[in-house]
Parts: C-alpha cells; sequence; structure tokens
C-alpha cells in the first residue's frame, strides 16, 4: 500500500533509539508503514514486517530477487518499439505464520488484552523481534519471545525462533505453523508505482513433499517458466509433554503442535524456511536444494544462525557506520538507511537491486538507474565485491540491450529503463525508454568503482564492451546542429525528472553523455597502447572501426550544454525556463501527487519538477560548474 498522507510517527510509541527501530505497542494505524518499516531482507529473500500470527495485514509478502511472472503489454493504439512485456516480482508462499491458542483462545493482536508489547527491528543484529505478555480471558499470562533472521550468511536460509511461556497457570497449549500461498487480489488503480495484479494463476503447485516436521512445495511460474521451491521445518524444545501433525495441502502446509502447557517451563519452536528459484533448474531440482537447506540449518541450528548473523553485521557496521553525536533521531535515521541498503544488496547475486528493495513489489520489483547512481557510490567504497556483483550484472544484459537499441532503430546498446529480466518493462516510453541517460549512469557508477578499486582487470575484460555499445548509441543517437553553432545535441530524450519528458538537450543527459563518450575513448585508447592484444580481440568481438574512437571524441568535446547567459544557470533543457510555472500555492495537499491527479500533458507544460535533474547533475559533475 503507497499512502498519500504524511504519516507521523507518536515518540511514545516508536521511540528513537540508535540501534533499533521499535514499536512500543500495537498500533494499527500504522499497520501499514510498519510492515516496510520492519520487513528484513539479505537481498535474494525479502520478508515484510507482518506479524507472526498472519493477521490482521495490510498488504502481506515475501519476495525472491529476480524471481517475476511475464504477461503481454497491451496497447489500444501501438506503435513500432514499444515495450511488449511486462514483469512482475512474485508474491511467494508465505512462510511466516504461526497461529497459538491457548485453552483454544487464539492470540489475535487486534483482540488481545496485551500486558506487554515491544516489536524492534535490531538493525545491530539483523533480527526482528518481538516481546509480548498476553492475558488471556481466563487470566492466564502467556509471554511470546520471538526472533526473526533472513540470513545473509545462508542466502536461502530464515528462521524464526518462537518460545512461549505460561507465567501463572497451566492450559493446553496449540502452535499453528504455516506456509500458504494465495494468490494476491489486489490491483494497482491508476498508481503506475503499485504491483499489478495478475489477470491469471501466476503460479502453480507441482511438487508437494512432506517428511516428519517438514513441507516443501514446488512451482513454476505460468508465462516466464521460472521454478520455486519452498519449504519449512521445524524443531520443539519443550519438557512439557506434546504431540505433533502435519498437515499438507494445495495451497496450505502446517505443522501443528499440540502441547500440554505447564507454569513457567517454555516451549520453544525453531522454525526453518528455505527458498530456491531458478530460470533454467526443473522444479523437482529445487525442491531438493530446498530440502538440502533445511537439513542444513536444522544441523547447524538457531543459535549458530543467530552468531553469523551477528558477525556479518559487525563486519557491516565496521566497514560503513556513521555515528553522530547528540541526536538519537538522526542517528536512528541515518542507521536505518544504511540497514536499507545492506538488506537490499548483501546477496543480490546474478541480480539487480529492486527500486523497493524486497520490502514490498512497488515498482513491479524492477530494477532502474536509480541503483547505479544512488546506491553504488555507497557500495563502492564499504564493500566493492558487491558493487562489482551489481555492475557485472549490468553486463550479463549487454546483448538484450543491443537488441533494444535495434528496436528502437538505434546503434550500440540501450539498457532499460525498468527490467527484471533485461527487457524494457515501461509501457510509457516518453517517461522510460525516452530515458537514455541509463546507460551514461552504468558507465558513470563502472568509472566510480574502477577509480576507487583500481581493478582494470574488471574494466577491460566487461567494461570495454558495455563503453563500446553506450558510446556507438550517443553518437548515432545526437548531431551536429547549425542552429547551436554547430555543437552536438541530444534531442528527444527525457532526463531523471519524470515531469519533463521527451525534450531536447536535458542539461544532466548531455553532460553524463559526454562522460561517457570521453571515457570511452580514452579507455579505449590506453587499452591500445597497454595491452594490444586485449584491444585487438575487442575489436573483433565489436567490430570496432579505429575511426568510431575519434568520433566519441569529436562528439564529446563538442557536446551542447544547455546555459541561460541572463540569469546565468543551466536550464534543465532547451525549453525548461519557458514554460509556466505550477501554481504550488492553491494546489491541495491531497492533490499530490501530482501524477495521480493531473493528466500528464498539464503537468508537461509546466515547470514543475518530480526528480532532481540539473541538482543532480551538479552534484554528480560538480567539476563541470566550476
Amino acid at each position: 500500500m503507497i499512502h498519500r498522507e504524511r504519516i507521523d510517527f507518536p515518540d511514545y510509541v516508536y521511540p528513537a533509539d540508535p540501534w533499533r527501530m521499535v514499536e512500543n505497542r500495537f498500533y494499527p494505524r500504522f499497520q501499514a508503514a510498519t510492515e516496510t518499516i520492519f520487513s528484513t531482507a539479505n537481498g535474494y529473500l525479502g520478508m515484510r514486517g507482518t506479524y507472526l500470527e498472519g493477521m490482521p495485514v495490510i498488504h502481506g509478502g515475501t519476495f525472491v530477487n529476480g524471481f517475476y511472472e511475464s504477461w503481454p503489454i497491451s496497447y489500444a493504439e501501438n506503435a513500432f518499439g514499444f515495450a511488449r512485456t511486462g514483469q512482475t516480482i512474485v508474491n511467494v508462499p508465505d512462510t511466516s505464520v504461526i497461529r497459538l491458542y491457548v485453552d483454544d483462545e487464539p492470540f489475535t493482536l487486534t483482540t488481545a488484552n496485551l500486558l506487554k508489547f515491544e516489536r524492534a527491528l535490531n538493525m545491530k543484529e539483523g533480527t526482528l523481534d518481538r516481546d509480548v505478555i498476553w492475558e488471556t480471558p481466563a487470566g492466564k499470562q502467556v509471554l511470546i519471545k520471538s526472533r526473526r533472521i533472513v540470513s545473509f550468511e545462508h542466502r536461502h536460509l530464515a528462521a524464526v525462533s518462537y518460545e512461549i511461556t505460561l507465567l501463572n497457570n497451566t492450559a493446553p497449549v496449540l502452535i499453528s505453523s504455516k506456509m500458504v500461498y494465495h494468490q494476491s487480489e489486489k490491483g494497482p488503480g491508476n498508481d503506475p508505482r503499485r504491483a499489478r495484479k495478475f489477470s491469471h494463476e501466476a503460479l502453480t503447485n507441482q511438487n508437494i513433499r512432506t517428511k516428519d516436521k517438514r513441507v516443501v512445495w514446488g512451482f513454476e511460474t505460468t508465462n516466464s517458466r521460472m521454478s520455486l521451491g519452498c519449504g519449512i521445518d521445524h524443531l520443539i524444545e519443550t519438557d512439557c509433554p506434546y504431540t505433533y501433525e502435519l498437515i499438507s495441502k494445495e495451497h496450505e502446509g502446517k505443522a501443528v503442535f499440540n502441547v500440554e502447557g505447564q507454569k513457567g517451563k517454555p516451549i520453544k519452536i525453531t522454525k526453518l524456511i528455505a527458498y530456491h528459484t531458478s530460470r533454467r533448474t526443473a522444479v523437482n531440482e529445487l525442491c531438493d536444494r530446498t530440502a538440502r537447506t533445511l537439513d542444513r540449518g536444522l544441523k547447524i541450528g538457531f543459535e549458530s544462525i543467530l552468531e553469523s548473523q551477528k558477525a556479518y553485521m559487525n563486519d557491516f557496521w565496521r566497514r560503513s557506520d556513521v555515528e553522530i553525536q547528540g541526536d538519537a533521531e538522526l542517528q536512528q535515521a541515518i542507521r536505518f538507511n544504511l540497514f536499507q541498503i545492506c538488506q537490499a544488496t548483501a546477496r543480490a547475486e546474478g541480480v539487480g537491486v529492486p527500486a523497493k528493495g524486497l520490502t514490498g513489489d512497488g515498482y513491479e520489483g524492477h530494477y532502474f538507474w536509480d541503483a547505479e547512481i544512488y546506491v553504488l557510490p555507497f557500495l563502492i567504497f564499504t564493500n566493492p565485491r558487491i558493487a562489482r556483483n551489481l555492475l557485472k550484472f549490468r553486463y550479463s544484459y549487454l546483448d538484450k540491450a543491443r537488441e533494444r537499441a535495434k528496436q528502437v532503430n538505434q546503434k550500440g546498446a540501450l539498457f532499460p529503463w525498468r527490467t527484471i529480466n533485461g527487457e524494457e518493462a515501461s509501457a510509457y516510453y516518453a517517461a522510460g525508454t525516452a530515458q537514455y541517460h541509463i546507460n551514461a549512469d552504468i558507465i558513470y557508477a563502472m568509472r566510480n568503482y574502477v577509480e576507487a578499486t583500481g581493478d582494470e582487470e574488471f574494466l577491460y575484460e566487461v567494461g570495454a564492451e558495455m563503453l563500446i555499445e553506450t558510446a556507438r548509441l550517443w553518437c548515432d543517437l545526437g548531431f551536429y546542429s547549425g542552429e547551436k553553432g554547430g555543437k552536438f545535441v541530444i534531442q528527444g530524450v527525457t532526463g531523471p525528472d519524470e515531469y519533463n519528458t521527451v525534450v531536447n538537450n536535458n542539461t544532466y543527459t548531455n553532460l553524463m553523455a559526454r562522460e561517457n563518450l570521453w571515457y570511452a575513448a580514452s579507455t579505449l585508447k590506453t587499452l591500445q597502447r597497454t595491452n594490444p592484444a586485449r584491444f585487438g580481440a575487442i575489436v573483433n568481438e565489436t567490430k570496432l572501426n579505429l575511426r568510431e574512437i575519434q568520433d566519441w571524441q569529436k562528439a564529446a568535446d563538442a557536446m551542447f550544454i544547455p546555459y541561460d547567459k541572463k540569469l546565468c544557470i543551466n536550464p534543465q533543457d532547451d525549453d525548461f525556463l519557458g514554460r509556466k510555472e505550477w501554481d504550488f500555492e492553491n494546489t491541495p495537499f491531497e492533490k499530490y501527487p501530482l501524477l495521480l491527479h493531473y493528466h500528464p500533458l498539464v503537468i508537461y507544460r509546466h515547470r514543475v519538477i518530480k526528480q532532481a535533474d540539473v541538482l543532480l547533475a551538479l552534484f554528480l559533475l560538480g567539476n563541470e560548474f566550476t
């Protein structure tokens, strides 16, 4: 759910804490927001911060990075080169649910008499913790302690420690630990930021396995033909007598524990959770892998998983922490942001960084240029290995970028504005395909990585090919304009700002394209001089004409950069300053965001900005403005 109202969290419920995001009582008003805030993820697997009981829930979800369903994009009026296939991250089976009954009374937050409640996202240790004391209608007090981990060390593994203790009496206790799958019925409405509702069954269950306290399922997506294996297993530790049974149906599997609860004797359930996905591997094999991951989880145990989580986070904070003295709220906020980058990227191997990380399905789980511009700079200096992996992932889609360039009648390669599988997934070309700057954004990130790490092997073995193909696109896209004094101009593009589309000479795009061209020319010249063998190989691989290198240099040197001499500023594009100012003073709060309440043409006629554009250029290329 995406809210359109400002959310001010009360300090008495959500206090400032330097290492934790804390919720001191169940507060339904903020549940949609806290489901996101209390999400846990490792870059491959993500679970929204819903309550263990599975209810109440606003928008639950478990997501695996890169696991998507595809669907045909339909246009009422079609045109050449439009994107053809959409991709949406799949909300996979939910393995987090644990239901509790004491004296056959269900523990439900909306009706429970809570003597104590604290839920905390522990950013120092990488866990989601909750401590509750529930008084049943019969006056029996129950201590409920839980801790959830999505493991950084074990990419495919998550675990929950769930412990209850009867504090003042005895009672029969039933614990039902579930894995459930129900396809979401929620659609995006007119909000392009929300994930679509599938018009077909996205996942089909092809394999159900049960053993002792374990359930493993195997699924395949209907259109994209991706495979998923997921499963749960359990360990129970208690001095109380108990029995259990395993129940598995097509859309629900559960281990049910019936315990003769005794005063003061803990009942501890360890729930192991595993997910495996693939674009090429058969469902049965993924079920086997899931079973092996569960075996490993049972063998090493929850405490070992917890210790490895703490060790990973200790190393992360050693390299990444920003300490702020005298302002607890600011300290909490900066660490929350750093922690979210960690959760979104740590095990993102062979995949990108979704726009919402793995906290939800907003923007359909797509990868945008924001990863290269806003996320990689942090990773380059704190964990260059992950930065390299993400750049290598972009390179893996180079052939699809070449194909996309052909689809829009261009030479070279054009990386998609939004994608999961490497194909352009934006149905709105004006704010999507027209953002050619993504090519330069990727190269900018690669250059920063190489300059910071000295990884010339990556530059010459991987990056050079991307440099050639992106430079080819810029030279083909622009031209030398007599009206601009023979300068090289780039027309019909969209910069980072999506409220000004298909413009001429977007300042950000032209500046970044110039950097792209310069870097391509200088790198290939250096490679030719220092490593003739590799240079010769890449010339053959890409059919590079040496004249092209000169063309790149010439275009970069002649690049037109808009400048208003009267105002002494760089306008956003050729026409930006001539547009009508938006009447912000008389725009009511409920009309924001503008894209949901005004026709695009109305917005495009005005001088109004949705994303940093020239400002971003000033930040990234400040030396060009001095």
